[in-house]
């Protein structure tokens, strides 16, 4: 089951005459709710950075959309324009796509970097849970045999 911080913080246990240390277990979950918050904003900010990436991707896209519509409008133009323009714009393409290219290659690499990063966060924190569903286990069974014990 997935805790909310606030689950976590609205946890109880039970209480016997030989009951565990309420200090030390509200310590762990403190401890617990504050690493999960942490987890949760370092999630977010992940995903504002993506955001941003799109941004700038989809910005390139409109700027290679209006050069591509600049070619077309040159491409209008009196047959001698374009005999002596042709070449110019080519060159000027080629290095906007090479531009665009290199923009987009370097886009997509921090998207996958921002991902791979997603991804070590997210398991992480299933680490994390793992650990703490274990930890809260084990308390669980000392409690049991000092219950059996009595």
């Amino acid at each position: 089951m997935n805790y909310t911080p606030n689950d976590l913080q609205n946890l109880t246990f039970k209480k016997n005459i030989m009951g565990y240390n309420e200090d030390e277990v509200n310590e762990v979950l403190d401890r617990i709710i504050e690493d999960y918050n942490s987890y949760i904003r370092e999630n977010l900010e992940i995903k504002d950075k993506l955001a941003v990436l799109n941004e700038g991707l989809q910005h390139y896209k409109t700027i290679e959309e209006s050069l591509q519509n600049a070619l077309i409008v040159a491409q209008q133009t009196g047959e001698e324009i374009k005999k002596n323009s042709y070449s110019k714009a080519e060159n000027i393409i080629k290095e906007a796509e090479v531009k665009a290219q290199k923009i987009l290659n370097d886009a997509n690499q921090e998207v996958l970097k921002i991902k791979i990063e997603y991804e070590e966060m997210r398991k992480k924190l299933y680490a994390f849970k793992a650990k703490a569903e274990s930890l809260i286990l084990s308390q669980l069974e000392i409690l049991k045999q000092l219950n059996d014990d009595e």
